[in-house]
């Protein structure tokens, strides 16, 4: 039954290596109020969407993003990577937001570096230097006169000297929730926030994005190993304990199979706790602070767990009630951890209304009845040996402390 259920469960966590981050692409149109283009289209992520023409006799862009605001007192921005797709690094974004002191809105042109990213120092305002932008301005859905609030439409304008023999552009986008002074603060940081980057052909109007495949594949390594680990089989070498050893007819063979399932899961654990923290080394700047925790104190408490084998008492030791009073109490916290975090690991992956996590509920819930079962029949199993010592005591006549359950 547990081979079964893990391979169940496996089948439908590797869904998740075929399954792309879910996009949230915005409506193209080429319209605006103040101008027409010839090409649009929509991005990937934030409901945003990119209008553009292009004069190819003197290499210059007209465009204009659409993207919407976060928060009343939030920032929209859009910017160009001169040198490097898929990378926030070393773009030079314009960035619309509330001016502090009269509220209007307002663009203001910025530089990206590593300082950035890392949080070290705040975001000031600069010339975009390598960068020919010759206009650029921003209006609100509505006219300038619009209120900026949460999920309101922002339009950017810029008109960009390119390259004569180049008609690609790496672009990113994205949006954060306030200002500090002139200062916009680090955007969230959600697998769609840190995927808002593509390139497109201003000639064509063919896009790419550009998905990290290597990061996104890790991670749904990391998440099937631990899914199977920590989520399934250190609950089912739990239930193998609790029930095997109340059958007479099994020995102590289910002591073997209990170890051997713990050790198992604890092992490919080890691997997906390494995994999340090559990930995690991988992405300065982001952290996820509940699911990091709850690994960390997963894999400490199965680590107890095992190095405890090695100082089991013997039977007949004084001390064997509190190991095994240790054993329980730190095995079933550690259960029932794992368990938790699996589920966050789905909202990490923005995986939290897939197939994988819904195959994952029926592979637990399967494993849940099977508890429930056992559970009755233990008790069942209990009420009756109870009633029949009691009928050995008091003849054919005594009272039913179980219920009245007969054989």
């Amino acid at each position: 039954m547990a081979t079964t259920l893990t391979l169940t469960l496996t089948f439908f966590l590797l869904l998740l290596a075929t399954k792309l981050p879910a996009s949230l692409a915005g409506k193209c149109t080429t319209t605006t109020a103040t101008k027409n283009f010839e090409k649009c289209i929509s991005l990937s992520t934030q409901q945003a969407s990119i209008a553009w023409t292009y004069h190819p006799h003197n290499a210059t862009l007209d465009l204009c993003f659409f993207g919407t605001f976060i928060s009343p007192s939030g920032w929209v921005g859009w910017g160009i990577n001169p040198d490097t797709p898929s990378q926030m690094t070393g773009s030079r974004v314009l960035i619309a937001f509330p001016d502090p002191n009269s509220g209007q809105l307002i663009l203001l042109p910025y530089v990206l570096d590593s300082s950035v990213k890392l949080q070290k120092a705040p975001l000031l305002s600069r010339p975009l230097d390598i960068l020919r932008l010759s206009s650029s301005s921003a209006s609100l859905y509505g006219g300038n006169m619009a209120t900026i609030r949460n999920g309101a439409s922002v339009q950017i304008y810029a008109s960009v000297k390119l390259s004569s023999n180049n008609t690609k552009i790496h672009h990113v986008w994205n949006r954060g929730l306030y200002v500090q002074g002139y200062s916009p603060t680090i955007h969230p940081t959600t697998s769609t926030d840190l995927s808002s980057f593509s390139t497109f052909d201003v000639a064509s109007g063919f896009a790419t994005v550009h998905r990290n495949s290597g990061s996104r594949a890790l991670k749904v390594t990391h998440g099937v190993i631990n899914a199977v680990a920590w989520g399934f089989l250190l609950p089912a070498g739990a239930v193998t304990a609790r029930y095997l050893r109340q059958m007479q007819s099994v020995g102590p063979t289910w002591f073997y199979i209990h170890a051997a399932i713990q050790l198992t899961g604890f092992l490919l654990g080890t691997i997906g706790f390494a995994l999340g923290i090559v990930l995690g080394r991988g992405s300065p700047g982001v952290t996820y602070g509940l699911h990091r925790s709850l690994g960390i104190a997963t894999f400490t408490a199965a680590g107890l767990q095992t190095l405890a084998l090695l100082f089991r008492p013997k039977t007949t030791n004084k001390f064997r009630r509190y190991w095994k009073s240790y054993h329980h109490f730190v095995g079933y916290g550690c259960v029932v951890m794992g368990v938790v975090n699996v589920f966050q690991g789905f909202e990490v992956l923005r995986e939290g209304r897939s197939y994988a996590k819904l195959g994952y509920c029926l592979c637990l819930s399967t494993l849940f009845g099977v508890c429930v079962a056992m559970e009755v029949n233990s008790w069942v199993v209990f009420c009756r040996k109870a009633k029949e010592e009691k009928m050995k005591r008091d003849g054919l006549t005594g009272d039913d402390r179980c219920g009245g359950i007969h054989s």
